[in-house]
């Protein structure tokens, strides 16, 4: 299945008597409010940061306790233009749902962040610990070994108020969008099953969001985050391959999105 934020990941794995496909693709303040609950109001014309000024406040290795910190390959983003939705008012939200910005930016740069848990860092059971486990075993400590957690975080910075119009449009798209729609990355077809607002109390300005998609008759979720720092937003897309193969809910990336912010500030 293709994952929640329409990232390319495809897992294969087989064990023993089980055999399992899986994939997955990122609180607070309600969205359209600033932290002290008072609505957010459009900044006052600013100049977009330069490239090297964003790269200078984007995160790097060490920022994040228990993260670890890269660019991001080919195969973990869409190129510009490969996304599109079958509602032209829900674009917004395809596009950052594929970590791309809600409007064309300025300058921006983007960083992936990893977590693996305990069990994950274990790694795959061997063959021989495979086969003295029973059917259910050998399924679970399969799954355990692909607890990680990978978080897209995106700076994209505008000139002016372009920042808070590019959140303010990515908003009233999601209200507009909770019901779903479909759409298309790559050629792969997919439905947005929901777009279900979530509370996150950091920056200027915010939305944070659960995406379900569905593809091939598999479900999945996407933690969706987009944070405005004066004339910059931060873009947040995570998503746990071993909850979205549970069907469990897990929680937004709050340590990376909260470090993140602070290096904008």
């Amino acid at each position: 299945m293709r994952s929640a934020a329409v990232r390319r990941s495809v897992l294969a794995v087989s064990v023993a008597a089980c055999s399992l496909v899986v994939t997955a693709c990122g609180a607070g303040q309600e969205s359209g409010e600033k932290a002290d609950g008072k609505a957010s109001a459009s900044p006052a014309a600013v100049k977009a940061l330069t490239a090297a000024q964003l790269e200078k406040r984007v995160l790097v290795q060490g920022d994040v306790e228990g993260q670890k910190i890269t660019d991001p390959g080919k195969k973990d983003v869409f190129a510009p233009g490969s996304v599109s939705v079958g509602k032209a008012a829900c674009d917004p939200v395809g596009q950052v749902l594929s970590s791309l910005p809600p409007a064309d930016p300025a300058v921006s740069v983007q960083r992936l962040a990893v977590h693996e848990s305990a069990k994950a860092k274990k790694g795959m059971p061997s063959v021989d610990e495979l086969a003295g486990m029973t059917e259910k075993e050998a399924k679970d400590a399969t799954i355990d070994s692909l607890d990680v957690t990978r978080t897209t975080a995106s700076l994209w910075s505008y000139e002016g108020d372009g920042a808070q119009r590019a959140l303010d449009a990515l908003r009233a798209a999601g209200k507009k969008c909770a019901a779903g729609f479909s759409m298309t990355a790559d050629g792969e077809k997919q439905q947005i099953t929901r777009v279900e607002s979530e509370k996150l109390a950091v920056g200027d300005d915010a939305v944070a969001w659960t995406v379900g998609t569905k593809q091939d008759g598999t479900l999945a979720d996407t933690k969706i985050a987009v944070v405005r720092v004066g004339g910059t937003l931060a873009g947040f897309s995570s998503f746990n391959i071993a909850a979205v193969t549970r069907g469990e809910s897990y929680e937004q990336p709050t340590d990376v999105i909260e470090k993140q912010t602070a290096k904008l500030g």
